[in-house]
């Protein structure tokens, strides 16, 4: 038990604060001035209490934020993280695949009158966008690619050469092994073929996003006692990348979130067509409590950013108590 002081207690008739030295069972009353948080049990010191804290509903619904100003995030993070310590169903946090800042809630109502609030009572202005998706890349054929950079001017030329095998890999990093017999690349620009790598990998070739499940194995190549550099063997190993990339059949890979609905029993078929319209995989269903059915899915994360349509089709019963707990991908059929 922590002691807390206040300045006083008043209650509200109308628009009259009313001060008062007590507060009865089913009393609201304003203290100012007192440091508690949303859940302490307030009692006497010399009859002390602990009540139960409540359980509330998880966040479910999320948008990302940004401040209509420049310059404004530490003020936006700062009046956001005084509202987390009164609503217990806000979360705040930035997706670190897309460095947006993710505020999520109840619903698109509770969003925005938290948008509201933050403008009356704090005086920051927020905008809500839909969250990026964070879409990968990967292959789905192995191949055996060469990378050859030659240039030359006056003076020394730059020279490069390197054979590279690409094949799927169960890794969210690229995997790099060097396999290189008699010398063919001396062992000092194996750490420039692998940055040069590790760079290409930052940009697919689809639709530039990150490359994932790779395995990378520098097998040959050659290089010149003169002219050959790190950046020489940097360069070689982009163009290898670049070329492999295109003939290992690559693919796009899309998120998608685990999914948990507890629905009335007469509203199971609606939800269930609403998952199948949403791309939706059902993995189960479960009788839940009196007169409830517990679906659980995969969704992508694409098709649940408005999940209103969801919230339609139950009348108000239905809850989802956990969104997106966990993420996999899922490959999206894409030309090579």
């Amino acid at each position: 038990m922590q002691r807390r002081k206040s300045a006083s207690c008043s209650s509200s008739a109308a628009k009259k604060q009313i001060e008062t030295a007590a507060a009865e069972t089913g009393d609201l009353v304003a203290a100012t001035k007192l440091s508690a948080g949303t859940g302490d049990t307030l009692c006497d010191s010399t009859r002390v209490v602990r009540l139960p804290r409540a359980v509330f509903p998880a966040p479910c619904y999320g948008m990302a934020v940004r401040p209509a100003a420049r310059g404004d995030e530490a003020k936006v993070a700062a009046a956001v993280q005084k509202l987390l310590e009164e609503d217990q169903t806000l979360s705040y946090v930035q997706n670190p695949a897309t460095n947006e800042m993710i505020l999520s809630g109840l619903g698109e109502q509770h969003l925005t009158a938290v948008v509201s609030k933050l403008k009356e009572d704090f005086g920051v202005e927020v905008v809500l966008s839909v969250p990026k998706i964070a879409y990968r890349e990967t292959i789905r054929k192995k191949v055996k690619v060469q990378g050859k950079y030659k240039k030359q001017s006056g003076g020394h030329g730059q020279y490069g050469d390197v054979w590279i095998e690409f094949e799927p890999y169960p890794s969210d990093e690229l995997v790099f092994e060097e396999k290189v017999f008699g010398g063919a690349v001396p062992r000092n620009f194996f750490p420039a073929v692998e940055k040069g790598l590790q760079e290409s990998f930052t940009k697919g070739v689809l639709a530039g996003f990150p490359m994932v499940g790779v395995k990378a194995i520098l097998v040959d190549g050659s290089y010149h006692p003169v002219d050959s550099s790190e950046m020489s063997f940097k360069t070689a190993a982009s163009l290898a990348y670049k070329e492999g990339m295109k003939q290992a059949e690559p693919t796009l890979l899309e998120p998608m979130g685990s999914l948990e609905v507890s629905i009335p029993d007469d509203c199971t078929g609606d939800i269930m067509g609403d998952l199948n319209k949403r791309r939706g995989r059902v993995l189960g269903m479960n009788p839940g409590d009196e007169g409830m059915t517990v679906i659980q899915a995969e969704v992508p994360l694409r098709e649940m950013a408005d999940r209103t349509p969801a919230a339609a089709d139950d009348p108000g019963r239905g809850r989802v108590p956990d969104y997106a707990g966990a993420v996999s991908a899922a490959a999206v059929e894409s030309g090579g």
